[in-house]
């Protein structure tokens, strides 16, 4: 179960939030505090797994009030659910690590999937002793950056391009001199391509024989 603490000193606020809650699966709701000492009593009590935390409080600004949660509970995260939309704030909050920024009025879909991203990325985590780059990506958000291919003196791209596509032609397998007719260029051009592609592990070459009975190299899409 995630455990829950609703931290908003508007009674409704706090109910509509409370309802989106039990709209989601594995939620459970400990307490709810409508100030900030209320938020540290029941933090200190409850030890929730997150606070939805409202930023403006008769008492104080919830913000301001995160370093003293993680104090009493380290193991305690925040998503902030509030109408502040400065970039200071908004800076600051990053900085303290928050998992999440909701702005008021809270929408269910926004809610919803704000708490079941959260909720997604601590499973994962608990589930992992060591992590690779892609994992870290999807976690943050990154779009992987797709590695060019490394530049080879006499192997030009949009050559390699065209080799690859026919390579995909010739399921059978294709010999350099087929190559280089079908990509109107010479036998060594073509074999100095299929060859590349065989260093690469694109393809595999294996040895056949020709019509004449001489042993030829068999180039085969992997």
């Amino acid at each position: 179960m995630l455990r829950v603490v609703i931290a908003e000193d508007d009674f409704r606020v706090a109910e509509v939030h409370e309802k989106f809650l039990a709209k989601i699966n594995g939620v459970e709701l400990l307490a709810k505090a409508k100030d900030c000492s209320e938020t540290l009593s029941a933090v200190r009590k409850h030890q929730p797994d997150l606070v939805l935390l409202d930023n403006y409080m008769p008492d104080g600004l919830g913000i301001e009030l995160i370093d003293e949660l993680r104090k009493d509970s380290p193991d305690t995260d925040v998503i902030l659910v509030s109408a502040a939309n400065e970039r200071e704030y908004i800076e600051t909050a990053l900085r303290k690590g928050v998992k999440g920024i909701i702005l008021k009025p809270a929408q269910l879909a926004q809610f919803t999937s704000t708490i079941e991203k959260y909720r997604k990325d601590k499973e994962r985590l608990s589930q992992q002793d060591t992590v690779d780059q892609t994992y870290l990506d999807e976690l943050f958000g990154v779009t992987a950056v797709k590695k060019e291919a490394p530049v080879v003196k006499g192997i030009d791209p949009l050559t390699m391009q065209k080799v690859q596509k026919l390579l995909l032609n010739y399921k059978e397998g294709i010999t350099a001199e087929k190559m280089g007719e079908e990509m109107g260029a010479s036998r060594t051009t073509a074999r100095r391509y299929l060859e590349y592609l065989v260093s690469t592990g694109d393809c595999y070459a294996e040895l056949g024989y020709g019509i004449v009975g001489r042993p030829e190299r068999q180039y085969f899409v992997k």
